[in-house]
């Protein structure tokens, strides 16, 4: 007899169709996604003003299903922020292009490093906005280090002109 839980639809989107699954590094794997849905929102032939909205309509809805699914996937697992969460990756890299009008490969490049950066190390209040309760906690971190990486992002922009 098996006692292995089936895997719910939350948890499978929480986990971006199984990418948290993958065997090393599942979050920069959940953030590739992320900057899949940037360059194809690029690559749409819409204004920047409509790719922008694009953006952010898509990372909206995906930040409001991510907050049930995480949440759901807590439960599932029995521990807060459980690795197979990668959904909050991929908002969180959306929400770092949200300034940049159009997303070169060097700006994807780098605006996906400042993002990897700033998700790690989680600095003030990205740390703490993971006490959020369930899934609120796991998908608000994400986007504060979004938040930043739009900055820093900005600023590099602004610099290099």
């Amino acid at each position: 007899m098996t006692t292995e839980k089936k895997l719910t639809p939350a948890v499978w989107v929480a986990s971006v169709a199984g990418i948290g699954y993958f065997p090393f590094a599942p979050g920069t794997v959940g953030s590739a996604v992320g900057i899949a849905i940037v360059a194809a929102l690029d690559g749409m032939p819409v204004t920047n003003k409509g790719r922008n909205t694009l953006l952010v309509l898509a990372a909206a809805l995906i930040f409001i299903v991510g907050v049930w699914a995480a949440g759901q996937s807590e439960k599932f697992f029995g521990r807060t922020d459980p690795g197979h969460v990668v959904i909050d990756e991929v908002v969180g890299q959306m929400v770092t292009f949200l300034l940049v009008p159009h997303a070169s490969w060097k700006l994807l490049l780098a605006g996906f490093g400042l993002f990897r950066v700033f998700d790690v190390t989680k600095p003030f209040p990205v740390s703490r906005a993971e006490r959020l309760p369930g899934g609120w906690g796991i998908m608000v971190d994400d986007v504060f280090a979004g938040v930043y990486a739009m900055l820093a992002l900005a600023l590099l922009g602004y610099i290099v002109r």
